[in-house]
This record gives C-alpha cells, structure tokens and sequence, in this order.
C-alpha cells in the first residue's frame, strides 16, 4: 500500500505564488515517476508537471516558465512551486506517484486527495 498525501493549496491573487507538496509514503522500493495533475471545473483532468528519478522537470504548455517541479533527496516528496498565477490556473491539484512496491516489487500507481487552488482575477 502506497499513500500520496498533497498540501499547500490555497487562494492566492492573480500574480501571487503558490508552492505545492506531494509526499509518499508506504511499502515504496523506489519511486519512479510522480506527477502533478489538475482539474477545474468542467473539464478534464490534465498533467501539468512531473518529474522522473534521476532526471528533469517536464511542463505543460500553459505553465512551462511559471511553475517548477523537485524532488527532494529521498525522492519521495515532490513540491510545485508555482509563480506569476493566472485565474485560469484555478483548479483542484492531484499528486500521482508511479513506481515499485516492496512487497514482491510489484508495480504501483498512487493519486493523492488533492489539494485546492484558486486564483482570483
């Protein structure tokens, strides 16, 4: 059993910064992969950062230059530093981690509760 547990939403003004965090915990032998996702209301769900072991941070179009997606140096929790906040980044933000349990190293894929933001105009 993995657990992802998010925090650090908020309402923030239109230009303000917000810094997400994603942390994992449970029978982990190694973390992959974790991800930020998001979903405003209406729409579906999208990726909007993640970050696999040993590499860089990869972006959506929409936020590439403004967010910032780490690591720390267990691997096992990731932040979402997000700066120059627009409105339409208002939505409800999901941490996904993928990876290998150790129970038989069997695979795993985890999303978290989410964790709310709001940007107002």
């Amino acid at each position: 059993q993995v657990q992802v547990v998010e925090s650090g939403g908020g309402l923030v003004q239109a230009g303000g910064s917000l810094r997400l965090s994603c942390t994992a915990s449970g029978s982990i032998f190694r973390i992959a992969q974790m991800a930020w996702h998001r979903q405003a209301p209406g729409k579906e769900r999208e990726l909007v950062a993640v970050i696999r072991d040993g590499g860089d941070g990869q972006y959506a179009d929409s936020v590439r230059g403004r967010f910032t997606i780490s690591r720390d140096k267990t691997g096992n929790t990731v932040y979402l530093q997000m700066n120059s906040l627009k409105p339409e980044d208002t939505g409800h933000y999901y941490c996904f981690a993928e990876g290998r349990t150790s129970i038989a190293r069997g695979p795993f894929g985890s999303w978290g509760q989410g964790t709310q933001v709001t940007v107002s105009s």
